[in-house]
């Protein structure tokens, strides 16, 4: 992400928003300044809109929360007069217009509290509406809305795994831009709202796949460039027992190392793009064999330094990630003899990475070179690339694929050669001997794209204590 699209998207997603927020704040007799503090800024408008307090739980509830602000944000617009549907629509979708819009409109006052008694009545005639059909077209409209800006504009992520750090930390909460890529239009169009792919609580399909519709991409405002950190449908459950339609795989998140057409190399543990060296993520981590003089490691030094799948082999020897920042500041503690790059030699067969072929004796660190496919790439077609493109022209491509005897059968007939119908991409994690990655199942195809991570806007450390388990550094941190 560059620091452009940063300042855009900070700007119109966060900022303008709360300064609309703090104005209107202001315009009810409160202060301004709560606007600005996540969760707290809720508690305010909860009150202006004289809905009761303990409403905040359903703020931390996952999927709850989010109908939850549609329809106080609905509420917080009636206190402020806006009583027409197109305008409680309005800042729903387009807060950061709106809010400040009203916020400086000298004509828009604070009327009270619209969920009271004494604002339906003095108000009655704009409010012919009962309490259960205005909830029921307040959800049917939150819904809606959140449906299509989860869709078209903007989704929430969290990070799961380590496999991204420590760019990504466990925790971190993070917006993905459907827009950056153009928005991908489901593949599944009959869903429950808010879930993914399986219902909370009973565990069964929240989606039916009677009816799939074609892929199909809006466009988009850049293509997907070597470095951007994307998330992804995995595409190893195409063919898997657990199969489901390419929107309702797994989501992943990983960065772009290499892009169609490219031909991409590993050489201890370096990339390679087209025969020159790709940049190495910063806050990248890697493994490392650590040897010590048999005093421990002091614990603190391991947070601070976040030290992490620590494996002792003997007294004296320890497998475990860094950067390569904290490698080098390691190195200089007393009890600390050596720190070096844990890398797999160059020739070792290891089976689990793609296309798992003993011809190809590539590993994690040491891999390729291999061409990434670009759609309308025509490849010749033989038995010795033919483990690389065999699962993007059978299983991404639908075609039927065979063969027979020295003769490669697509679609019944003998083929020499293929030309390819989409891109494809190259993901790796950032934390390289931690992540399951194009290495070991190879290339990403376009359809499975879901979008470009922006920035954190939340970061939990579940092994934190008290107020340390927000990490607060990482607030609103931009994804590079």
């Amino acid at each position: 992400m560059n620091i452009l699209e940063f300042v855009l998207a900070f700007t119109t997603l966060i900022l303008l928003p709360y300064i609309g927020l703090w104005k209107l704040f202001e315009k009810a007799g409160m202060p301004g300044w709560p606007a600005i503090i996540p969760l707290y800024n809720i508690y305010i408008m909860i009150r202006l809109s004289g809905r009761p307090v303990w409403w905040m739980i359903f703020a931390i509830i996952p999927g709850i929360n989010l109908l939850f602000a549609i329809g106080i944000t609905i509420d917080f617009a009636k206190s402020y007069g806006k009583f027409r549907l197109r305008q409680q629509a309005a800042v729903v979708l387009l807060q950061f217009i709106y809010l400040p819009k009203w916020g400086f409109d000298n004509e828009t006052k604070y009327l009270g509290p619209s969920a009271s008694a004494g604002f339906k009545q003095k108000h009655q005639k704009v409010l012919k509406k009962s309490a259960t059909r205005e909830w029921t077209e307040a959800i049917i409209f939150a819904v809606v809305a959140a449906t299509l800006i989860r869709t078209l504009f903007i989704e929430a992520y969290t990070i799961p795994t380590g496999s991204m750090e420590s760019s990504l930390l466990i925790g971190d909460f993070l917006f993905v831009s459907k827009v950056n890529y153009g928005p991908r239009i489901p593949i599944t169009p009959f869903a429950f709202p808010f879930a993914h792919h399986t219902m909370p609580l009973i565990g069964t399909k929240a989606y039916w796949d009677g009816i799939k519709l074609p892929y199909y991409r809006l466009p988009g405002l850049s293509d997907i460039k070597k470095g951007d950190v994307v998330v992804f449908n995995f595409p190893m459950e195409a063919d898997s027992p657990f199969f489901r339609p390419v929107d309702k795989r797994e989501n992943f998140i990983k960065r772009c190392q290499g892009t169609p057409g490219d031909t991409l190399t590993l050489v201890d543990a370096q990339v390679y793009i087209n025969g020159k060296p790709a940049i190495t993520p910063s806050n990248g981590e890697a493994g490392y064999i650590v040897i010590t003089d048999g005093n421990p490691i002091n614990p603190e030094l391991i947070t601070d330094l976040h030290l992490s799948d620590i494996d002792a082999r003997s007294n004296t020897e320890f497998k475990m990630n860094m950067t390569a920042q904290s490698a080098a500041i390691l190195k200089g503690y007393s009890n600390i003899k050596s720190v070096r790059l844990d890398i797999n030699e160059r020739g070792a067969f290891d089976s689990q990475i793609f296309p798992h072929d003993p011809r190809y004796k590539w590993n994690e660190d040491n891999y390729g070179p291999i061409i990434i496919p670009k759609k309308g790439l025509t490849i010749k077609l033989d038995s010795l690339n033919f483990p690389f493109y065999r699962r993007a022209i059978g299983i991404y491509e639908n075609n039927k694929l065979e063969l027979s005897g020295n003769d490669i059968l697509i679609n019944g007939k003998k083929a020499t050669s293929y030309t390819f119908k989409m891109n494809y991409y190259w993901m790796m994690g950032d934390n390289r001997h931690n992540s399951e990655d194009s290495r070991y199942w190879g290339f990403v195809p376009e359809d499975h794209i879901v979008g470009k991570a922006l920035f954190v806007w939340m970061s939990w450390d579940e092994n934190g204590s008290a107020f340390g388990k927000i990490r607060w550094n990482r607030l609103f941190r931009g994804i590079h």
